[in-house]
């Protein structure tokens, strides 16, 4: 594999790992170590949120740059785990460049759950999370329709592009509005516990997770950017909140 093929794929599976979820520790140290698993004398690879950069030093003393603009980002713990260890297996066998891009696309184009079985998964999250919060057991069946509605509303969105702010305004605003149309048709009695067990499902909490690592690790600058970005998007469930209490008069 030739250091240009070697960098591209490097970026490649540290591009991946970091929009499935990934720490910032955890991309740049995988990038690595590939790249001094085929000879180089030196990679230094700086990550953030939405920015990959990974400079070597080959075997031959030639330094190469290359620089990878990252869009979106998600939670994706299937992928990032074979992505983990396509990253190992590259480190101990060194394969060449077609066997590795081979098992990095069959690693791209694997199945997703189809989006009913997300879906459903939803709606039993809302569920137990309505039951948590001390709602009854016919609060936990109308939070079985918002978690199915949550699920479909963000599903369109992101297929419509729209961005993760937006997305969020949108599924909270419309799970209050059902919330209380449930409720008013008597399908539900502790309006609060549906709303607060439906939004767990909208909650950034492995965003929030990860920036604390990433600053604990020492990546203040990743850490701090993922940390407003959680803060974004929860300000964005209580501006969906606030929207749908303005229009219904209060939730």
């Amino acid at each position: 594999m030739n250091p240009e093929q070697l960098i591209s794929c490097a970026l490649d599976i540290g591009e991946q790992m970091l929009v499935s979820g990934a720490e910032i520790g955890r991309v740049e140290v995988s990038i690595r170590y590939i790249c001094l698993a085929y000879g180089c004398q030196r990679a230094d690879v700086f990550t953030i949120t939405s920015s990959i950069v990974v400079s070597l030093i080959t075997a031959d003393g030639r330094h190469i740059t290359q620089t990878r603009r990252i869009n979106g980002s998600g939670t994706d713990l299937e992928k990032l785990h074979k992505l983990n260890h396509l990253s190992r297996y590259i480190c101990q066998n060194k394969p060449d460049y077609q066997e590795v891009v081979d098992k990095y696309t069959e690693i791209c184009n694997q199945r997703r759950f189809p989006v009913w079985v997300e879906a459903l998964a939803s709606a039993l999250i809302a569920c137990s999370f309505t039951l948590f919060f001390g709602g009854s057991w016919i609060d936990g069946m109308a939070a079985l329709i918002l978690g199915v509605l949550v699920r479909y509303t963000t599903y369109i969105m992101e297929r419509a592009g729209m961005n993760q702010v937006f997305t969020n305004v949108t599924a909270t605003f419309l799970l209050c509005l059902v919330s209380a149309g449930l409720t008013k048709l008597g399908i539900g009695e502790n309006q609060h516990a549906m709303n607060i067990g439906t939004i767990m499902l909208l909650i950034p909490g492995v965003a929030l997770t990860n920036s604390l690592r990433d600053m604990i690790s020492g990546d203040i600058m990743s850490g701090l950017l993922r940390f407003f970005n959680a803060v974004l998007i929860a300000a964005a469930i209580a501006a969906g909140y606030i929207l749908a209490g303005q229009i219904v008069g209060g939730l």
